[in-house]
């Protein structure tokens, strides 16, 4: 009952966005802006006061890495090739579907259980594994795609996916932080609580604002698929992760912490893609969907397991 009366309180908000969207109370176009306020204010402030007030050992954790990292980048390989070669898909299809069951929602839902949880050492978990996805496994999808729509008068554009993952908000925040963690100066106190009053408004906005986000109308056709990409995403790759936590000999903490940051929801940023790309979009956000309802239950399972 501990552990449910930390973490549902945390589904509670995603609810309350969905039926105040719902309800007509709240319009659904806030919800784009209010997570765009999450991500590039709100996350970065917190990312970097953990960060910052940490010593370069201490977040350099290889296990944890090798564990979430590997078995993030493990699945999203199985995935890729049974798609390709057993239902015969393009790379596209392929690359989009194995996304969906990979590629986690660290920075809006891990970050804030985790937070939870364990206070800074669970923020410091939740903000590696968000790098990782959006330095690694982001632009390892963006190549991929853009490989699938290949022609002979068009190149990838390098410069542009390198651009876009150095200026993204997290990276270049966690940069930020370890460069101030590697200087040892101690932030100013007023500097201190203004971050730390950004970083607080993380959780109930980027819940809410998924909440107000979530549709159920994209469940309807391909059930079964979605309910079989869903299974994988918040079963097996927790399972997958949780053995290299295992073969790797983490503690119970960084255990736990890279589970939850694996049997999270899917990544909004798959379904950015799959827009952008016009690749699998309706079963990317249907898989997205799905996993916010049920990873309700199956992170809950996992904690009490662990």
């Amino acid at each position: 009952m501990h552990l449910a009366g930390m973490i549902l309180p945390i589904f509670a908000i995603i609810l309350t966005g969905w039926v105040a969207r719902v309800s007509g109370y709240m319009p659904h176009a806030l919800a784009p802006s209010l997570m765009r306020f999450a991500y590039y204010v709100a996350m970065p402030a917190l990312v970097f006061l953990t960060i910052a007030d940490e010593s370069l050992r201490s977040l350099l954790e290889w296990g944890f890495l090798a564990a979430f990292g590997g078995g993030s980048i493990i699945c999203f390989a199985l995935m890729l090739l049974a798609v390709r070669f057993v239902r015969h898909e393009g790379l596209g299809p392929s690359a989009m579907l194995a996304a969906a069951v990979s590629m986690t929602n660290t920075g809006f839902v891990a970050l804030p259980i985790l937070k939870t949880l364990y206070g800074k050492p669970g923020v410091l978990a939740a903000a590696v594994a968000t790098v990782f996805v959006g330095a690694v496994m982001f632009p390892v999808l963006v190549v991929l795609l853009e490989i699938s729509r290949y022609d002979a008068s068009r190149k990838i554009d390098m410069t542009a996916l390198i651009r876009q993952i150095a200026t993204n908000p997290v990276i270049l925040a966690t940069i930020c932080g370890l460069l101030w963690s590697v200087i040892g100066l101690t932030l100013p106190a007023p500097v201190a609580s203004f971050l730390t009053i950004l970083g607080e408004a993380l959780t109930p906005c980027a819940l809410f604002a998924i909440g107000l986000d979530l549709t159920l109308s994209e469940l309807r056709g391909r059930l079964n698929l979605y309910a079989l990409l869903a299974a994988i995403k918040l079963v097996i790759v927790p399972l997958v992760v949780y053995a290299l936590c295992l073969a790797t000999g983490l503690s119970r903490t960084a255990t736990i912490a890279a589970v939850v940051c694996a049997a999270v929801p899917t990544a909004k940023s798959a379904y950015v893609l799959a827009s952008e790309y016009d690749i699998e979009k309706t079963v990317v956000g249907a898989v997205i969907s799905m996993t916010t309802l049920f990873s309700i239950v199956t992170l809950l399972a996992w904690l009490y397991i662990l």
